[in-house]
């Protein structure tokens, strides 16, 4: 896994900035936080789950389903803004740190997981959401994007992360070749999704790059 601070679109002394504008996480949030730096365990930026924070409180999303666990941190969060999360995840080295903090964090009974293939597992999910939340291989997403559609409700809102991938997704000029599988299915998704007449989409530079999209129709 690679540093989850090299994923960060902006320039540093703007991130940097926003970030000291931001209440400082505590206890197991701030735990969480620590573990994924020294283990080089990507989760959402502060910003960025800052954000997913704030358009949970203001839609009143009760329901939320996200696709990349990781260690349980955007899970807790979005728990913590009142929605119950059904999350999914797959890597089976860090199931156990995932679990634990969810057990840790008091919203064990909000916050249901699933462990396994994303897109094996969406097959049998049988719901509708307020929020989705997709955060997992960034190479599928356009292969997530017909399940999430199945089970988005109108006026829900579809929230993707890493999308601008290092810059590498605007600008051939950071291009690396050992990324263009990632680097073009990234494009392909966003000129979907920008151009669905079912949602309505941005896309907003902050942490990584993210896209929010409201669902129309």
């Amino acid at each position: 896994m690679e540093n989850n601070e090299e994923y960060n679109i902006n320039y540093e002394y703007i991130s940097r900035y926003i970030r000291r504008t931001m209440k400082k996480s505590t206890g197991l949030l701030a735990e969480m936080e620590a573990y994924a730096k020294e283990n080089e365990v990507p989760i959402a930026q502060p910003e960025t789950a800052k954000l997913i924070e704030n358009i949970i409180l203001m839609s009143g999303a009760k329901k939320v389903l996200e696709i990349g666990s990781a260690i349980g941190y955007s899970s807790i969060i979005m728990a913590g803004a009142g929605a119950e999360v059904t999350t999914i995840e797959r890597n089976e080295e860090i199931f156990d740190v995932l679990e634990s903090n969810i057990s840790k964090s008091g919203y064990g009974d909000k916050i249901k997981l699933l462990k396994g293939d994303a897109l094996e597992i969406l097959e049998g999910v049988d719901d509708t959401f307020d929020f989705i939340f997709v955060d997992a291989a960034k190479g599928q997403y356009s292969e997530f994007l017909p399940h999430c559609m199945r089970m988005l409700k109108v006026g829900g809102i579809l929230f993707s992360d890493n999308i601008l991938y290092k810059g590498m997704v605007a600008t051939d000029e950071l291009y690396k070749r050992r990324k263009i599988t990632i680097i073009r299915r990234l494009r392909k998704y966003l000129d979907t999704i920008c151009n669905m007449d079912e949602l309505n989409t941005v896309i907003v530079p902050i942490g990584d790059g993210a896209t929010i999209s409201y669902r129309l129709k």
